[in-house]
């Protein structure tokens, strides 16, 4: 008898998402794509925002099914897009975050340095391929934005693809923040092909400027909160003490996942010994070593686990321009003083964030009229806000102990 693999899966924020191709069901199956269920899509955010517990397993599959319900709509004007194609794009959304590692992008290139998840999950793709005997080949060539047709490549990635679409509107609804609230399906509704690029029905101009406008307030608000910056500062300074201890002998009661990215350097990421580790590393490694480490003689580790594990957080002044070294050389000393240690710029930081809502230059957005001209977005005259959302924003946060505010 054969297995049904063709699910319905019932999901908050869509109501219930289809999984229509066999190998769909199984590449969510295999273990690289369940260990995304114990990946928190927002890091630390729940800190600031308790509801924002969600993983990035959810969100893969929110992505997935944006991806169906826009070459759905794609085909219904007229894009002539194969059962192939659309299976392929299925699985290159559903597997672009697989090589996300703990906590998302508060760890990004931490535990492997100078590794980015991209680089992580073009690697897993390709391990995937070699598993399923070659069904992802043309997945993982829209993955690499390498396919013919260069609409399938943009709506994985690019300013308007549908991870951003997904994870803005599955963020702001887990985190209660209204302003992230898109409408997905008015944008979806108005995507269409240009020569094979991806463009938007001239009318919907002002839907993808409340996409942009909901990206940066999102970002503002939500992201870059200083409370939600804050604990991922202090949870990359907790790796960072501990990778420090571990090199100079210290024994650190951690788990044989992540003692063996605490031990080491320089890993090579295509060496079979490290891909399969990281493949058993996940959010809760990271949290039973900082649960343990609170009682660590170490006194900057321990501090630094107490604040995340009792959320009693440091002190942060934010500016929008860099604070000057001699106010942090005074936060040092002053944290030195406090705590009778030599060591405080453990526990001082300057952290830095900037954002840009739109790259104009960058793979830009373009308007289809009814004429079947292409127009930049930022260049339309029906355009408010498209010219001006293109700036960058810049924030400084300067962190230290609240002890000696």
């Amino acid at each position: 008898m054969k297995h049904n693999k063709l699910k319905i899966i019932s999901d908050p924020v869509y109501g219930f998402i289809k999984v229509p191709y066999d190998i769909l069901f199984d590449v969510m199956e295999h273990p690289y794509f369940q260990r995304l269920r114990r990946i928190s899509q927002t890091g630390l955010l729940h800190l600031v925002f308790p509801g924002a517990t969600h993983s990035r397993f959810q969100h893969a599959l929110g992505a997935m099914h944006l991806m169906f319900v826009t070459l759905e709509s794609l085909k219904h004007k007229g894009v002539k897009i194969s059962s192939q194609e659309e299976e392929a794009a299925l699985l290159a959304i559903l597997m672009h975050d697989l090589g996300h590692g703990p906590f998302s992008h508060a760890l990004e290139n931490k535990l492997v340095k100078g590794c980015h998840h991209e680089k992580l999950s073009l690697i897993f793709i390709e391990k995937l391929n070699e598993f399923f005997e070659g069904k992802l080949s043309t997945a993982l060539e829209m993955f690499m934005g390498k396919y013919h047709r260069k609409f399938f490549n943009q709506l994985i990635s690019s300013q308007l693809d549908l991870d951003r679409l997904d994870y803005l509107k599955r963020d702001s609804f887990y985190s209660g923040v209204s302003e992230g609230n898109i409408n997905t399906m008015r944008i979806i509704s108005m995507f269409n092909v240009s020569h094979d690029e991806l463009v938007v029905d001239a009318k919907g101009i002002y839907s993808i400027e409340s996409f942009l406008s909901a990206r940066m307030f999102m970002y503002w608000q939500v992201y870059y909160h200083k409370t939600a910056i804050l604990g991922e500062h202090l949870l990359v300074s907790i790796i960072q003490r501990a990778q420090f201890l571990a090199k100079k002998g210290e024994p650190l009661d951690a788990g044989k996942n992540l003692a063996y990215f605490l031990c080491g350097e320089n890993f090579d990421v295509f060496e079979k010994e490290t891909l399969e580790v990281f493949t058993r590393l996940d959010d809760t490694d990271i949290l039973q070593a900082v649960k343990t480490w609170q009682t660590h003689p170490d006194f900057i580790l321990s501090y630094l686990c107490r604040s995340v594990i009792e959320r009693k957080f440091s002190k942060t002044e934010m500016a929008s321009t860099p604070f000057s070294r001699e106010i942090i050389e005074e936060k040092i000393a002053l944290t030195n003083q406090l705590f009778c240690t030599e060591e405080g710029g453990f526990l001082v930081g300057e952290v830095f964030r900037k954002f840009i809502p739109y790259h104009k230059d960058r793979d830009p957005i373009f308007l289809l009229t009814k004429e079947g001209e292409r127009v930049c977005i930022d260049h339309s005259s029906q355009q408010v806000l498209a010219g001006s959302i293109g700036s960058c924003t810049e924030k400084y946060i300067l962190i230290y102990p609240r002890e000696i505010s």
